[in-house]
């Protein structure tokens, strides 16, 4: 980290979340390095104009701050094989982006100095410049070494979220509620858009519009604690 408190940072994926998160801490001063080539360059290049798109191995070496925006299932994989290639560099912070996984994934790069975070954002990515609009107003899990916890959540800040600390046993329950309010949210709206359509209403997405966010938030609202029963989160 430089005088300033800036960093140089690298993205490994560009899939729809990687591309953001380094805008959004592009847009708190931080340098980008690099980024690796993914399944729409031009839909990258629109949001990251003129960052260099370069091997994993690369954006290790030039960066001190890795992000790691790949698959859940190719995430341990990819942290393991660059550190039988020596490529974490020690001092480095390595942040994942997973719901699911904590830091004990970083595992192999920690054991060679790298200093492992793993930051969530709540947010379902669409991989264009509106999540960063969404971002603003999203909360972030954020799992890192005591030490280290308040650069974590500095960085979650800096992407616009507000930090909420996920100890590390309990990132796989977190990651399965997330998945679950993902999955179960899309597979519903889908199911009744379809039985909509087979009604004859022309356009159910818009139809459902209002009645879904305001069934989500007041559900949401039945899920919040009473007042006395202590914060929703810590």
């Amino acid at each position: 980290m430089n005088r300033e408190g800036r960093l140089g940072v690298g993205v490994i994926g560009a899939g729809r979340v990687g591309p953001v998160i380094a805008a959004a801490l592009a847009g708190a001063g931080h340098a980008l390095t690099g980024i690796t080539s993914g399944s729409d360059d031009d839909r990258v290049e629109a949001i990251l104009p003129e960052v260099p798109r370069v091997s994993a191995e690369e954006v290790v070496r030039r960066s001190e701050l890795v992000v790691l925006a790949v698959p859940h299932d190719e995430l341990p994989g990819l942290v393991s094989g660059l550190a039988e290639l020596g490529a974490w560099q020690v001092g480095q912070i390595l942040m994942h982006t997973d719901a699911a996984h904590g830091i004990q994934v970083l595992a192999p790069a920690a054991a060679r100095g790298a200093i492992p975070v793993a930051i969530h954002p709540a947010i379902a990515f669409t991989g264009t410049s509106t999540d960063l609009r969404a971002l603003k107003d999203a909360y972030a899990a954020v799992t890192a070494p005591a030490a280290v916890l308040p650069i974590a959540q500095a960085l979650a800040v800096e992407m616009g979220c507000e930090p909420v600390v996920v100890a590390d046993a309990d990132r796989a329950a977190y990651g399965e509620a997330i998945s679950t309010a993902t999955a179960f949210s899309s597979s519903i709206v889908q199911q009744a858009a379809g039985l909509l359509r087979g009604a004859g209403v022309d356009d159910p997405s818009r139809y459902l519009s209002a009645l879904v966010h305001t069934t989500i938030d007041r559900a949401l609202s039945d899920a919040a604690p009473a007042l006395g029963d202590g914060p929703l989160l810590s």
